[in-house]
């Protein structure tokens, strides 16, 4: 997982949020208790107590649901709690609400900073552009969105070199199956060859025997012979 350093993702400044808010406070005078719950929110977003502003927000939501600052802040809120899943939802129907180009704009900002802290690269770097299209004077998507790119690009490079350590993996393995194939027909073939060799073997040693017999049947005829010739010697010392 790549890591990104927190003071590289930046969202929006809270008084960006707060004009917002006074804005559509003044649209009916049913807002005072909208206000109430949004200036809670906020002193408790300024306490970094983000859970609880999220509470308040949700609440001035309650009152009128009309209210797409609101929205963003809740989206803010869960963004701070590291909830960016549920905070990209928020910020895409702030999208939706706003008729700001701006606003839209900061929208498709800070959820591209959400895809990106959910290591969705790839839709975060077209929401950096979206942010980009609708206000190309956003310095701070530029710069979020050059980085996503990098995360990209080292993520393809890494995702390549495991494919190829893969691939060669696979090629070694190819290697040592087909060594030991080849070492299992050797050893098929070495009974076989002992067999002839006990055969070759066998047939020498009859024909070693048989040489024997021979030279025995001569070693017997010739003492014959000589048993033979001492009988003629010692019949002729007798005449």
């Amino acid at each position: 997982m790549f890591r990104i350093r927190n003071h590289r993702i930046r969202t929006l400044n809270q008084s960006l949020l707060i004009s917002g808010f006074l804005l559509a406070l003044t649209l009916s005078a049913n807002s005072q208790v909208e206000r109430k719950y949004i200036r809670q929110g906020n002193r408790e977003y300024g306490k970094d107590k983000f859970s609880e502003s999220e509470i308040f927000y949700r609440r001035a939501i309650d009152k009128n649901n009309a209210l797409p600052d609101a929205v963003f802040n809740i989206g803010d809120a869960l963004y701070k709690q590291k909830k960016y899943v549920d905070a990209g939802k928020q910020f895409v129907e702030n999208h939706n609400m706003n008729d700001d180009l701006k606003k839209k704009s900061a929208s498709l900002y800070n959820l591209g900073n959400s895809l990106l802290m959910s290591d969705k690269i790839r839709e975060s770097i077209d929401a950096y552009k979206g942010s980009l299209k609708l206000d190309p004077g956003n310095l701070e998507a530029k710069y979020n969105l050059a980085y996503a790119q990098d995360l990209l690009q080292q993520q393809q490079q890494q995702q390549q070199q495991q494919q190829q350590q893969k691939d060669q993996n696979k090629d070694n393995k190819d290697k040592s199956d087909q060594n030991q194939e080849n070492r299992n027909q050797d050893e098929q073939k070495q009974p076989q060859q002992q067999q002839d060799q006990q055969t070759i073997s066998k047939e020498d040693a009859e024909r070693i025997l048989n040489a024997l017999a021979n030279d025995e049947k001569d070693v017997q005829e010739k003492v014959k012979l000589a048993k033979a010739r001492k009988e003629m010697v010692r019949t002729l010392k007798n005449w």
